[in-house]
Order: C-alpha cells, then sequence, then structure tokens
C-alpha cells in the first residue's frame, strides 16, 4: 500500500521530491520505492531521461488500479477507526490557484482527514488580504513583490503571458487583454509591463472568474497574465520577447493564527506549503 501511495503521489504532483515532502520521505527513498514497484510488476512505470515525468502504459494502467485501491483502503480506515482530526477550515483562495491546484491540495488532503470540512471562498488576492483573517481560518494569495522576510511567504512564482493554443491573438495590434477587474495583481502587472515597454493594448474583456478568462482566451478574444503554476493545460504559454517582455515575479503567501490554530488548519497548512513552495 505504501508503494502505491508513494507512486500516485509522485503523478499527481509531478515529481519525486515534492512528492518526498508530502509523504514525510527523501527522494532518494521514493525513488527506491518505484523502483522496488517496478520490480514487483516487472514493468517500467516512467520514461526515463525527459524534463517531464511521463508515464508509460504499464504506468498508466497501474495508476488507475492504485487511485481505487488507495480509496477503497482509505474509505474502509475511515469507516473503521476514530478520526483523530476534525473540525471546519474557512478557506480563502484566488480562483486560479482554486482551479488549477487546490485539487490536487484537498484531494490528498480530505482522504488524510475525512472528519474535517472544507469550505473555500475564492477571490482576488487583494480582497482576500484586505479582509485578513477575521472571515477565513487560512488564506493562500498573491503579494506584488515577493518578501521572504515575512513569516507568510511560502515561495515565488513568475509571472507569464498567456494566449490561446489554436489562435495567434496576440499577433494583434493594439494588444486585447482579458484581465480580472481592480484590484488584480495580474492585471495592474500587465499594463505597467506593457506601458513601459511601449506596446499598444486594449481591454478586450473582464471576468473575474478564472473559468471565465480561461474560455474567452481559447475562443481567441485576448491574451492575459498569469503566474506559472496555475497556468491550464489548455492554455499556451508565450516566451518572453520585446513585444511580451519579462513580467517579473509574485510572492505567494500563506496566511493563518499560528498561535490560534487548530490542528486542522496547522495540517492543511503544510501541505498547501509543501506543494506551493
Amino acid at each position: 500500500m505504501e508503494l502505491l501511495r508513494s507512486f500516485v503521489t509522485v503523478v499527481e504532483l509531478g515529481g519525486f521530491t515534492v512528492a518526498g515532502q508530502l509523504l514525510g520521505r527523501s527522494q532518494p527513498a521514493v525513488s527506491l520505492q518505484i523502483k522496488r514497484l517496478e520490480e514487483l510488476i516487472d514493468s517500467q512505470l516512467f520514461f526515463r531521461g525527459g524534463q517531464q515525468l511521463e508515464l508509460t502504459l504499464a504506468g498508466d494502467r497501474l495508476l488507475t488500479y492504485a487511485q481505487q485501491i488507495l480509496a477503497l483502503n482509505d474509505e474502509a480506515l475511515a469507516e473503521l477507526t476514530q478520526p483523530t482530526i476534525t473540525g471546519r477550515i474557512r478557506f480563502g483562495i484566488p480562483s486560479e490557484f482554486a482551479t488549477t491546484l487546490l485539487p490536487k491540495i484537498l484531494g490528498r488532503f480530505s482522504q488524510s482527514y475525512p472528519a474535517v470540512t472544507l469550505e473555500i471562498i475564492s477571490d482576488l488576492s487583494e480582497k482576500l488580504f484586505a479582509q485578513h483573517l477575521g472571515n477565513y481560518d487560512l488564506i493562500l494569495g498573491l503579494q506584488d513583490a515577493p518578501s521572504k522576510s515575512r513569516a507568510s511567504f511560502i515561495g515565488a512564482d513568475d509571472l507569464v503571458w498567456v494566449t490561446s493554443a489554436a489562435y495567434d491573438t496576440h499577433l494583434q495590434s493594439p494588444l486585447p487583454l482579458i484581465v480580472a477587474p481592480t484590484p488584480c495583481l495580474y492585471r495592474s502587472r500587465a499594463i505597467r509591463t506593457l506601458k513601459i515597454s511601449g506596446r499598444p493594448w486594449r481591454i478586450a474583456y473582464t471576468n473575474q472568474d478564472i473559468t471565465g478568462i480561461t474560455s474567452a482566451i481559447e475562443e481567441g478574444l485576448g491574451v492575459t497574465v498569469l503566474a506559472q503554476k496555475t497556468v491550464p493545460d489548455s492554455l499556451r504559454i508565450l516566451p518572453f520577447s520585446s513585444k511580451f517582455p519579462k513580467l517579473g515575479k509574485v510572492g505567494i503567501h500563506l496566511l493563518y493564527k499560528r498561535e490560534h490554530a487548530s490542528e486542522a488548519v496547522l495540517k492543511l497548512a503544510e501541505y498547501v506549503s509543501t506543494i506551493m513552495g
């Protein structure tokens, strides 16, 4: 069961190192577990040598069985044992994180702590931070300048230009932008960068929700700026150039009152920090 859990975690998180961090094991230990699993089934699970992990046919087939086996195992344990961690967590998170990263975080967390109730509220980072912790137990959001000195800092990410995979909308002039309303960090960074570079632009579409923004980009209505970790697979990241200058980094921050946090909040904060850091 431990071998299967390590295998599924590596696939879901896309790497041996981050999987080891979440599982509390070193990267070599996780690699040895995968090797042991490959020996048991006498098949290779991953293609070796590529920059990104890619499952072999055997790995893809095993993944389906492994997920079902682990789900049934966790369900049985949850049913037959008394949960040690309970409670309700109000978690504020930007919509782009909620769409791309939240399933990875909450899927694993909910399996481990089924008695914890999660209430997710999505909004712009600026609005979440403005409300601070009065309405939330935990807030994940972006800040304009990475600040490692702050206790809430858990990592940084590059901002990137994003366009449709099917349309060359990014070649239009003036450049059509798809953005969230003010105060949106992505919006302000995109406009400021374009003004400095002297490239003409216009606001073509405004939507606060990442799903609406993604759909508009897919249909070729314009381009946007996102944190690289949150870019959906259906969209295309544009290489930096004179027309699309570098946008810099943003800080990823996780806010909660450590001195008053419940055990459930501390566990979720640990999960989020591991994946986002």
